[in-house]
């Protein structure tokens, strides 16, 4: 009797070993992966999260680590290598790409397909188009792009730029910014600040950049990666792309599920808010197409061109910056 349960506990303990090794052979088969966000979690990064939490990089083969940039920003992080991926947007690529030393980083896949950027201003100031920005005040990031983009349509809109009055300030509190005349108007994002406004019952005026100009429709998020990056593994960075496209790709079916799934991971966020942001971006996350990540070379290129005749670049940059051909088909 000793020896058969003798045999019997070294069968148990093989298979053990054996599931153990499979288990840990796995586990070491995943590509370790990090992202690092532009931001705080929002929105936006809703198809990272839901790719991570429904297994679609463990799938495609990846550990993937989502994290919050550091103070230099994603660019400089993805562009050393201390992340394989980041979040960032065409506009400010721009200094990375032209300094003195460029940052390695290129645009692999746009997040959503259209400038959802615009201005934002109190409802009983009645500033309702660009060109009705004079005589009252702009928050401004002091950044010569933003500062070129903004004269540029107030000009086209018949207004005069030098009777804007320039508030260099870091907003973040728009709603009470904007109630206690700190600021007259500032540049937001619709799916966050103008949701906010909705939710809270705030009556506010906004119009956004890509109505006056096809120029402002840049891609504005973008996941990068570097060069480097793209050389030396072009299969992991197909494997990321496509898993987070099916991440992507369900919440624009379920924005209540993928409103869940970010408020789990960053449970800070306000809930309501969150809800109401999925579902208006259940509509922006893909092409007319039905495809996450597509980016038109010749809207970028459009946007770099506008750079240039304006005399913020020394050189067309063209589609510097964009690395096509990595986006499942």
């Amino acid at each position: 009797m000793k020896k058969i349960l003798s045999l019997i506990l070294c069968v148990i303990l093989a298979f053990s070993f054996a599931g153990c090794g499979t288990q840990q052979e796995s586990e070491e088969e995943l590509t370790a992966v990090t992202v690092v966000l532009d931001w705080t979690p929002n929105t936006n990064h809703s198809g990272l999260y839901a790719a991570l939490e429904l297994g679609y990089f463990e799938e495609a083969g990846l550990d993937v680590t989502i994290e919050q940039p550091p103070e230099d920003g994603a660019e400089a992080l993805v562009a050393s290598g201390g992340a394989q991926f980041g979040i960032s947007f065409q506009d400010t690529m721009v200094s990375a790409l032209t300094a003195d030393e460029p940052l390695d980083i290129v645009a692999v896949a746009a997040v959503v397909q259209h400038n959802l950027s615009g201005i934002i201003s109190r409802g009983d100031k009645e500033i309702t188009s660009f060109d009705k920005l004079e005589g009252h005040s702009y928050a401004t990031w002091g950044i010569p792009i933003e500062q070129a983009i903004m004269k540029d349509c107030v000009e086209k809109s018949g207004g005069n730029w030098d009777n804007v009055e320039l508030i260099d300030t870091y907003v973040q509190d728009v709603m009470t910014a904007l109630d206690t005349d700190m600021i007259d108007s500032v540049w937001v994002y619709e799916y966050w600040d103008v949701i906010m406004a909705q939710i809270a019952g705030y009556d506010y005026n906004y119009f956004d950049f890509k109505s006056l100009d096809e120029a402002f429709d840049y891609y504005t998020p973008v996941v990068i990666t570097s060069e480097a990056y793209l050389e030396e593994n072009p299969e992991t960075v197909k494997a990321f792309l496509a898993a987070a496209a099916k991440g992507y790709e369900y919440c624009a079916a379920n924005p209540e599920e993928a409103a869940e799934i970010l408020l789990a991971a960053s449970p800070e966020l306000d809930g309501d808010m969150v809800k109401a942001s999925a579902e208006f971006m259940a509509n922006e996350y893909l092409d007319e197409n039905g495809s996450w990540g597509t980016i038109d070379s010749e809207r970028w290129s459009r946007f770099y061109t506008w750079l240039y005749e304006m005399g913020l670049t020394g050189t067309e940059l063209g589609t510097t910056g964009l690395a096509e051909g990595y986006l499942p088909q």
